[in-house]
């Protein structure tokens, strides 16, 4: 009877110090989701949870009296053990050793293992043990209740500090990890819903800069100021762009751009239907370049390198897109970037793959920093010159092998990992 008791005031504690970790660890938009699926489990976790810190406390006391009485029975039933020794120990070396053996047991058994595992599964386990963890809640009800009115006047009277509070809010972090959770669980990404994705990206929104989702200079398409009206026509009929940059000089001095509705005003001069353009440096955040354009009533950005030179532009269309995915017209070509896995070591990349993407998608985990953002950029900032086709370069435990190049830029590149 004795054994049977202790071996069931462990299996109390570690029901109770699980689910008392399983609630701290659990993510609250996945259990108020949970609560609102109108089924009995439902109700339930409805109940357990309303009042956090009745919960908490419920969980504490139950434990607390499963540890006495676990305590209680474990010391006699060592005494008894110990009295079987030829050689008795002392009353001190008797307590000590009773003490040693039991907190042994109860740090192993009913502590530290189902803390672990109920952190691990907490979601599923509030789920699972909502029942029995009601149960108490209702017979535990009113000694929690004087618990807490205890603790809340002993903050009020003597520390002036408020008692019980419960958050009508999720954080940030919260949300972010319910929708890594849901994306973790779809195996193929494109099929994951829209609004999990939205949300994502929103997440990550506020941490985005100009220099990650801009149009570099390379790839800018404008025209100079005193060019004519025809010129710029027959630009906008080969591009098939909505809006062309206008420069004077060179493309380090952007002054504005051109609608191609203007073009139906029939105007004289590039310079009488021309939009002057804002300019903003490459280490600024994406959502304050979204509220700046908004309150200029502007769609275009100048994004400024370190010396005032033209790094590239962004645009309205740019920022929205990062939030709701690629928006495409008739116009849009689709930019074809390659990515191949050509063995379990050797890839095939498009130099303008970021490499935040790469580490993401395929866990390479090569080196970020901010000065380079793209897969070439890495190579460029480690080799310090523009790598020409056929060239080899070794950077840590990747090698590259650059297979198209410009005098300019790098292409593509198929890179092997070493070890």
């Amino acid at each position: 009877m004795e054994i049977a008791i202790i071996i069931g005031c462990l299996l109390l504690c570690a029901f109770f110090a699980g689910m008392e970790i399983a609630y701290v660890s659990s993510n609250k938009i996945y259990l108020e989701i949970e609560k609102k699926q109108d089924t009995f489990l439902s109700k339930i976790l409805t109940k357990i949870t309303e009042n956090p810190s009745k919960f908490i406390v419920t969980m504490l006391v139950g434990n607390n009296v499963s540890l006495v009485v676990y305590g209680f029975f474990m010391g006699d039933l060592i005494m008894k053990w110990m009295h079987e020794f030829t050689y008795p120990l002392t009353g001190f070396s008797n307590a000590l050793l009773q003490i040693g053996i039991s907190t042994l047991i109860v740090l192993v058994t009913s502590e530290f293992l189902p803390k672990v595992f109920f952190q691990i599964y907490a979601n599923s386990l509030m789920k699972a043990f909502a029942v029995p963890s009601y149960f108490f809640y209702v017979i535990l009800f009113y000694v929690t209740s004087f618990i807490i009115w205890i603790s809340d006047f002993i903050l009020k009277k003597f520390f002036n500090t408020q008692g019980d509070y419960l958050p009508s809010f999720f954080s940030k972090v919260e949300l972010g990890n319910y929708i890594n959770e849901q994306m973790s669980a779809v195996e193929d990404h494109d099929n994951l819903d829209s609004e999990i994705q939205i949300f994502q990206n929103a997440l990550e929104f506020s941490g985005v800069k100009a220099r990650d989702i801009m149009t570099p200079r390379t790839e800018l398409v404008a025209v100079e100021l005193h060019n004519s009206v025809t010129q710029l026509r027959e630009l906008f009929i080969q591009t098939g762009y909505s809006k062309i940059l206008i420069y004077q000089n060179s493309l380090d001095d952007i002054i504005g751009y051109v609608h191609s509705f203007e073009l139906f005003k029939k105007p004289k001069s590039i310079k009488t239907i021309m939009i002057p353009v804002e300019f903003v440096p490459e280490t600024i955040f994406v959502k304050d370049v979204l509220n700046l354009l908004t309150k200029k009533r502007k769609s275009v950005a100048i994004i400024l390198d370190e010396y005032g030179g033209t790094s590239g532009i962004i645009t309205v269309e740019d920022i929205i897109e990062e939030l709701f995915g690629e928006i495409e017209d008739e116009h849009d070509e689709v930019e074809t970037l390659v990515e191949t896995k050509l063995d379990d070591t050797s890839y095939l990349f498009s130099a303008r793959l970021d490499v935040a993407y790469l580490n993401e998608e395929y866990k390479l985990n090569i080196p970020e920093n901010d000065s380079y953002g793209t897969l070439g950029g890495f190579i460029v900032n480690f080799s310090k010159e523009i790598p020409q086709k056929g060239d080899q370069i070794a950077i840590e435990n990747f090698h590259f092998s650059i297979e198209e190049a410009s005098n300019t830029k790098i292409d593509l590149v198929k890179m092997t990992i070493t070890d």
